[in-house]
């Protein structure tokens, strides 16, 4: 490219730094309907149902389905849990809640903070994609586990385990699978599809703009069954 060319291209990279600009700015947090926490299957019921599926709809969920899911994912549900902190639908080495969910939807990435039950913004644009996963990259919803090594010295019990690096990685790993067995069992009680599988880690936690203690482990695609 030589100058004048390059001269020429500059409104054209302004504009677009200043819509991306725009874009950010303009993603919003999303304060949650309040979760409704009865209804649907039984656990037995759901139990038996529970599957992997694949073939996810594009069509979104709605508001109400949205926040249910992730308050069955990993919301409150009871003010005071162990160590008189508030407890949550998924059990964490010495309540030290260590999984942020973040969660792909087709604007933009936002982080899901319990106890306000409220999406807060992230990045703005659309990442599903960095699931991995082809149907991933159309389907409504896009969970993100992500563990923050940081709160394992912020929990209320210091026990031994959590300032050693492998025993960690089991907590953190286990803490995971838990979380993604709500949302199997969730999706499963509301005729819903779910889908636990790996993800692009490296350039996901870059595109998060994630701090060095936090590591992608895995990703979960929810939205409703696609038609055969």
């Amino acid at each position: 490219m030589n100058r004048r060319t390059f001269i020429k291209t500059l409104p054209a990279f302004a504009m677009l730094a200043g819509t991306a600009s725009g874009q950010t700015q303009n993603l919003q947090a999303i304060e949650l309907v309040k979760p409704q926490t009865d209804g649907g299957k039984s656990v037995l019921a759901a139990l038996r149902e529970r599957r992997t599926t694949r073939n996810i709809s594009r069509e979104k969920l709605t508001p109400q389905e949205l926040s249910n899911l992730l308050w069955a994912a990993f919301g409150v549900n009871r003010p005071k849990g162990p160590f008189e902190t508030p407890g949550r639908t998924a059990a964490s080495a010495s309540n030290s809640q260590e999984i942020d969910l973040y969660v792909a939807l087709p604007e933009g990435v936002y982080l899901y903070e319990a106890a306000p039950h409220r999406l807060n913004p992230v990045v703005a644009g659309d990442f599903r994609a960095r699931s991995g996963r082809r149907a991933a990259a159309t389907a409504p919803v896009n969970i993100f586990y992500v563990v923050d090594i940081a709160k394992y010295s912020k929990a209320p019990f210091q026990e031994p385990g959590l300032k050693d690096p492998e025993v960690q990685k089991s907590y953190y790993y286990v803490a995971t699978g838990l979380i993604a067995q709500n949302v199997y069992l969730f999706a499963a009680s509301q005729g819903l599809a779910a889908h636990f599988h790996n993800c692009d880690k490296q350039n996901t936690a870059r595109k998060f703009k994630l701090r060095p203690e936090q590591r992608v482990l895995f990703a979960q695609t929810v939205g409703r069954p696609a038609e055969d």
